[in-house]
């Protein structure tokens, strides 16, 4: 279906979902629809999504952050801290193995030319998943085609910080 957003239909629903070493619950397989669901509408998503520790928030925004690439956008995880990106990024990338997914990190330790090879990475369009931490915010960061901007531990950044990665 495509409205003015996102095409995401029945097979890719269940293609997505098979690349998870488990079953979503009920309750994450309704989130996932309604996400899939606003995607799909013309006018930007804003959504907050709670759960405890260990509930499948995380697996519920990598599935979404592929609907994204599946619709040849790029999407973006920005974590409070360096070792929660590069935590996010290595279980993105575990569980993207089979998919063929690379999963691109920009932090503020990384050194100079890996920086700057996944910036230009980010800017040519073919970094397509990235993770990174208030460095994605930065002024010499330009994405490609940002479809989708997932935010963790939100509360833990600014409003303009925020307001920074929709713009």
């Amino acid at each position: 279906r495509r409205i003015g957003g996102y095409r995401v239909d029945e097979a890719l629903l269940e293609r997505l979902s098979g690349l998870l070493p488990f079953q979503l619950t009920g309750a994450q397989e309704r989130t996932m629809r309604e996400i899939v669901a606003d995607l799909a509408e013309p006018s930007p998503m804003n959504r907050l999504l709670l759960g405890d520790v260990g509930s499948g928030k995380a697996a519920v925004a990598a599935l979404t952050m592929l609907a994204a690439i599946e619709n040849g956008l790029q999407a973006a995880l920005m974590a409070p801290t360096e070792i929660l990106a590069a935590q996010h990024a290595r279980n993105l990338q575990q569980l993207l193995l089979p998919y063929g997914q690379r999963v691109d990190l920009l932090t503020a330790s990384l050194p100079a030319a890996q920086a700057a090879n996944t910036r230009d990475r980010i800017a040519g369009g073919q970094a397509k998943m990235i993770v990174g931490t208030h460095s994605l915010l930065g002024e010499k960061v330009s994405f490609a085609k940002l479809g989708l901007g997932v935010i963790d531990e939100q509360h833990r950044f600014g409003v303009v910080q925020r307001a920074d990665l929709v713009a």
